[in-house]
């Protein structure tokens, strides 16, 4: 099909941040530990922006983001810029430093003396008690983690960056015009949260719309055609007032921007219900996601007027599959036999997909040929693009192409095993059930392993020192032969062990460093994986994964922890958890294949993870710890398909759980998670102990678990490990006894809030040797601290 109206544009919503060689992740973690200034790190921040603009532009993109880069997150880079500072961190006014933003991102520590403590370059931070880091949370269904604005009834928001402006006039200067990129100030408000709570953060939005006001106005003075403003809450389940919020916004953004145009981004579901809202606010553009949300686009083409821009998300922005370019364009056709004005783009961002296949030298031929990265799907758009204004014979050979992988990856035979299916199959209605209820587990579990009151744990891993990571690269090289390297992991694990023992733990765990990240390590051992060398996509700040890429049918071909676990519980009298990554979190912390259903998926990781399970209770294990930390992360955005979701996922937890006897302890951990809406479903997954993260929320998060009378036993963590600020022993105490006034003091576990591999193990020693002490407090009836 040859289109005579205006050229149809490819456009990109954010690219990754971190660079080829996770350049970013080594700039920040150089600064952080004062070898490097503020200057070198903007600086080098720069050479990584300007190099994302020209991957863009060289490989097809006509609109090219700008403000998508951050150094921590995105979210509180508007926290920012609209001068959102809780008074903790110390801010006066005027421009906001990075000593204060990297407060917000990491927290600060307390010095000796009481004074203010410094970085190493001489900025003050907030105060000589430290302060915690801004709570975490989840970007949507995603594995980004994004900053938690917190606002008061009394909000000031004032300028205090001006990082959009700046990083437009940057790129301009390079030669390339970009589109500036906002977080829309509706979404902003609505994820973040009250503090002292007694009002709707909705209230804020009259003295925040001035603020984008301001920046709207100073990007067209500095020569900005377009604004893109991101607002993915309306693909939420929205009330009158939120919708009504977004008529109030619109009005003031659209009368303020001048000559600005707005394109107005969704993404991550459909706009449903909220779609006449989005058509009648006064925007120049509209973006929608039609990989999660294909049956929108009739809709949107039916009411959308005749003048607005419509932003077409055809390639998947969040997963790593090659498109069938022939599909999308059969797809699409309504849209340009309309004769409407046209960007083709990704879903969402590419910021959560990885930045380059090019690199991927290792990957089989033939896995390696259903993919693609962020920068080979700007180059599918740009090959969509041609073929719509220049005709498709002038791209016929890399329609086909593409068409052809997507054949070959459903017709290979690596993609089938008949003995997986076969098993899914024969499920039998008992699978899902352990033999006796929680109380009667609980009773034989007591009797078994003898515990304190206020037991103590930690949720798994431990420092991944660089001797450990360069052990580790030596072993893939082939430079450290493999009896040397796990007698230097050996070595590893009994002193952890040993100092487990010493700062007086009552359950252990192995330390896992044995493993390079909890879901790669079991993928690896699984059938139906692929692994990437170079694919790092970002969870938060400088921390980045490499998500496995499940492209087949999965089984355990054999016992993947067992013999770890077996040498550390030789090692001591105490009881050593087994460490398992559960199959929620295993599927929804991958490239998940998309050629059947994700429950089916999540399923056949189930059965695998249950035979590991069965296997380490058979060598004794009396504690099993199945980690479903992104349990919630994979809820869909709309209520109304909530149950279904959490019903094979829950399912899939029982099933890996319940092969064993009823005096084997199951324990599981979620990480950072709003639980209230899916308390229900948590019970429901029958653990008998779960540890959760609570300390940067102040045991907030554990209201839930006190209105839905949760009957099993919780560990509420109390040291936060996503900061490398460590708590005394008075704050581990007053969490604990804030926990013992919602829960009974019987329930409760003694934890950190999650693994401690990111940390460095002087924080470690200092942070576990206070949760003890604050165990042994709570123990004898001191709370005080």
């Amino acid at each position: 099909m040859t289109v005579t109206v205006a050229k149809i544009e490819v456009a990109t919503l954010g690219f990754p941040r971190i660079g080829p060689r996770r350049e970013l992740k080594a700039e920040l973690e150089n600064h952080w530990a004062g070898r490097t200034d503020a200057a070198s790190l903007h600086a080098a921040a720069a050479r990584l922006r300007a190099a994302n603009w020209a991957w863009q532009r060289d490989r097809g993109a006509d609109v090219i983001p700008s403000n998508d880069f951050s150094l921590y997150d995105h979210v509180l880079d508007t926290t920012v810029m609209v001068g959102a500072i809780p008074p903790a961190y110390g801010w006066t006014g005027g421009t906001v430093d990075s000593a204060t933003y990297f407060a917000l991102a990491r927290g600060t520590q307390a010095t000796p003396d009481g004074q203010a403590d410094t970085c190493a370059h001489g900025h003050a931070h907030a105060h000589g008690a430290g302060v915690p880091a801004s709570e975490m949370t989840k970007w949507f269904d995603t594995n980004y983690h994004y900053l938690v604005p917190e606002f008061s009834a009394d909000q000031v928001f004032r300028l205090s960056s001006t990082k959009p402006v700046d990083e437009y006039r940057e790129a301009r200067a390079q030669g390339i015009e970009t589109r500036p990129v906002l977080l829309g100030p509706v979404s902003y408000l609505l994820l973040g949260k009250a503090r002292g709570g007694g009002f709707d953060p909705l209230t804020l939005l009259p003295r925040l719309l001035p603020v984008y006001v301001a920046i709207l106005r100073a990007l067209a003075d500095a020569g900005a055609e377009w604004v893109q403003i991101d607002e993915p809450c309306l693909v939420l389940d929205l009330d009158d007032a939120a919708r009504a919020a977004f008529v109030q916004a619109y009005a003031q953004l659209g009368a303020g921007a001048g000559e600005v145009r707005l394109m107005l981004a969704t993404y991550f579901g459909a706009l449903g219900d909220n779609l006449a809202t989005a058509l009648s606010l006064p925007v120049h553009g509209l973006h929608v996601d039609l990989v999660r949300a294909p049956e929108q686009l009739d809709a949107v083409l039916a009411g959308a007027r005749p003048d607005l821009v419509l932003s077409l998300g055809v390639i998947d922005g969040r997963n790593v599959w090659r498109a069938d370019l022939n599909a999308i364009l059969a797809r699409i056709a309504p849209a340009v036999r309309a004769g409407r004005t046209l960007q083709l783009a990704p879903s969402c961002s590419l910021l959560h997909a990885p930045l380059d296949l090019d690199r991927e030298t290792a990957l089989e031929t033939d896995v390696r040929s259903w993919l693609a990265f962020a920068v080979q799907k700007i180059a599918e758009l740009a090959v969509l693009a041609r073929a719509l204004n220049e005709g498709e014979a002038t791209v016929r050979e890399a329609l086909d192409a593409s068409s052809a992988a997507v054949a070959s990856r459903r017709t290979s035979p690596r993609i089938n095993d008949p003995v997986v299916q076969a098993r899914l199959a024969a499920e039998g209605p008992t699978a899902a059930h352990r033999a006796s209820a929680f109380p009667v587990r609980r009773a034989a579990q007591r009797a078994r392993l003898k515990l304190p009151a206020y037991p103590t744990t930690t949720i798994g891993s431990f420092p991944q020192t660089p001797e450990i990571r360069q052990a580790r690269a030596a072993h893939a090289r082939g430079e450290m032969p493999r009896a040397d390297y796990e007698a230097f992991l050996h070595a590893e694990i009994a002193r952890a062990v040993a100092w487990q023992e010493e700062a007086g733990l009552d359950v252990l765990v192995h330390g896992e460093f044995e493993r390079n990240d909890m879901v790669q390590y079991f993928g690896e051992r699984l059938s139906g994986f692929a692994f990437t060398r170079h694919a790092w996509v970002q969870s938060y700040g400088s921390r980045y994964v490499r998500p496995p890429i499940i492209y087949g049918d999965v089984s355990r071909p054999e016992a993947m922890t067992v013999a770890w676990w077996r040498h550390a519980q030789s090692l001591t009298a105490r009881p050593m958890k087994g460490m398992l990554t559960g199959p929620v979190t295993i599927l929804n912390w991958s490239f998940v294949r998309d050629d059947q259903p994700r429950e089916t998926t999540c399923r056949q990781i189930a059965y695998a993870i249950r035979d590991e399970v069965v296997d380490l209770e058979r060598a004794g294990a009396a504690i099993i710890q199945i980690d479903e930390a992104a349990l919630r992360e994979g809820l869909p955005l709309r209520r109304g398909e909530w149950q279904a979701y959490l019903d094979w996922a829950v399912a899939c937890f029982r099933i890996a759980a319940s092969g064993v006897a009823d005096v084997t302890q199951i324990h599981t951990h979620m990480c950072y998670s709003e639980f209230n809406d899916i308390i229900a479903a948590i019970g429901a997954m029958d653990a008998d102990v779960i540890s959760i993260e609570t300390a940067r929320s102040k045991m907030e998060l554990l209201d839930a678990f006190v209105g839905h009378r949760y009957p099993a036993e919780i560990g509420p963590g109390v040291y936060d490990i996503h900061s490398p600020r460590v708590p005394t022993v008075a704050e581990m105490t007053a969490l604990l006894a804030a926990a013992a006034a919602r829960i009974d003091a019987d329930q409760i576990w003694v934890n950190p809030d999650c693994g401690l591999k990111t940390r460095k193990w002087p924080e470690v020693r200092a942070a576990i040797a206070g949760m003890v002490e604050a165990a042994r407090r709570m123990r004898a009836g001191d709370a005080t601290g």
